[in-house]
This record gives structure tokens, sequence and C-alpha cells, in this order.
């Protein structure tokens, strides 16, 4: 995994989970670091993002933690971050920008280590020198796309969503798009997410100058996923693996 700070201006990006809906073994769900040269953001957090996250960083360093809906497999390590926060070396409070009703219903809203913060879609909100702006996507309940803006640099972040909703809203040419896509074709239509030949197909319409896609079910080939995934993009596309980085 990276160092304490990407190794060049602009936007970097770690994945410290990626399994969708349940982690695989060894594996995690939905949790991305996302660094500018000044500003450290955890984007989202879900079962077994701690301990990877404490591989790339001191979790002290965080700026703010960026939940995109209420699913569990998106923020249950916020109670471990908690407990970091408070017993760990260095006391720090966060600043957690979420659906509201989050800290509620993960029972955290009392939590004097979090700080929490509304956010729905159409918000806008500067985290040190990033700039995140979220729209609702297809999925159940108040779940949020996020556009990240620094250095200079874009990033789109699908989180869950079904094919009612497209990557566009967050604009067109970003430089990498970070899309949902938990299951192959042949599961199309099952729920409210994404297959890999649909997310290919969102980028590619979303003009998106590099794919990456996430949020796989363990049980799913990866090689099979990004196949269909590339056919549809109409260029390479890479799959999210914990500890990989991408330099903006």
């Amino acid at each position: 995994m990276a160092d304490d700070a990407p190794a060049t201006p602009g936007l970097s990006l770690t994945v410290l989970g990626c399994d969708g809906s349940w982690p695989g073994a060894g594996g995690a769900c939905s949790g991305y670091l996302v660094r500018s040269a000044t500003t450290t953001v955890l984007l989202d957090a879900g079962p077994g993002t701690l301990a990877n996250l404490q591989r790339a960083i001191d979790p002290a360093i965080l700026d703010a933690v960026v939940v995109s809906h209420h699913h569990p497999d998106h923020w249950t390590d916020l109670h471990g971050l908690a407990t970091l926060a408070r017993f760990g070396p260095v006391g720090i409070v966060l600043d957690v920008h979420a659906p509201a009703g989050l800290g509620e219903a993960a029972g955290l809203a009392g939590s004097p280590e979090l700080r929490w913060h509304p956010v729905t879609g159409g918000d806008r909100v500067a985290i040190g020198d990033l700039t995140c702006r979220f729209r609702r996507t297809d999925h159940e309940g108040e779940t949020l796309a996020v556009r990240v803006d620094g250095g200079g640099r874009s990033l789109g972040y699908s989180a869950d969503t079904g094919p009612g909703w497209e990557l566009s809203a967050l604009g067109t040419g970003l430089d990498l798009v970070l899309c949902e896509a938990t299951y192959t074709s042949a599961d199309e239509g099952r729920l409210r997410h994404l297959s890999g030949r649909q997310a290919g197909g969102q980028a590619r319409r979303a003009a998106a100058r590099r794919l990456v896609v996430t949020h796989r079910w363990p049980t799913v080939d990866a090689g099979t996923l990004v196949a269909e995934a590339e056919a549809a993009f109409g260029g390479p596309v890479e799959q999210a693996d914990i500890g990989k980085d991408w330099n903006l």
C-alpha cells in the first residue's frame, strides 16, 4: 500500500476493501482512501477496512469520512474507528458526512469521537482542498454517489446503484471512475445493482478516462466481469483489489 501521502500532486486512490454485500475470505467490503497533497478522506468504511486503513496510513491523519448509504457493508467499521479515536494513542474527532439518520441507525449518534454532518443529493462539501459533490443513485434508501475534485483531478464513485441512474450525473470526462459492478450480465435485473456490462456502458457514456470496477460479489468470477465491462467500455478496465493504488 502507499505511504502517508500521495507520490505526486493531484488525487490518489487506495482500495481498502472492495467486496460487495459481504466480505470474502481474507477480504473486506467497500472502503477507499482518497488523498490530495494535503487532505485525506476515507470513502465508505465497510467491514474489514479499518485493518487495511492502518496498513496504508496513521488513522490520526484522516480529515473526514464520507459514507454513501445505510447498508452495513459500507459503514460498520465506523464502530472500530470511533473506538480507536477514543482509546488510541492520539485522541481525534472525526467528521462523518453521510445521509441523514446513519448515526442513529448505527448506534453511534452519541459518540463524542464522531461529528455527524448530514448530506443529500445536490450537496457540495469542502473537505480541506477537496470538493465533494453528491448525487442520489438508483438504490434502496438514500444512496449517494460522490464526485471528488482536487489538485486539478476528478474522481467519480458510483456507490451502489441500479441502471436507473447514470454516472454522467457526476459530470463527464472524469479522470477515474470507481463504479460498482456486483455481478455479470447473467444476473441483470436481479437487484438494484450493475453488472460488469452495465458499468462499462455507464462509464463509456460518461466519457470516463479510466474505469475501475468494484463491489463484486466474492462468488462472481472477476475475469468474466472485467471482460464484459471492457467490451462495453471500449477500453481497458481494472478490477479493484485490496492495496491497489492509482495516482490521477
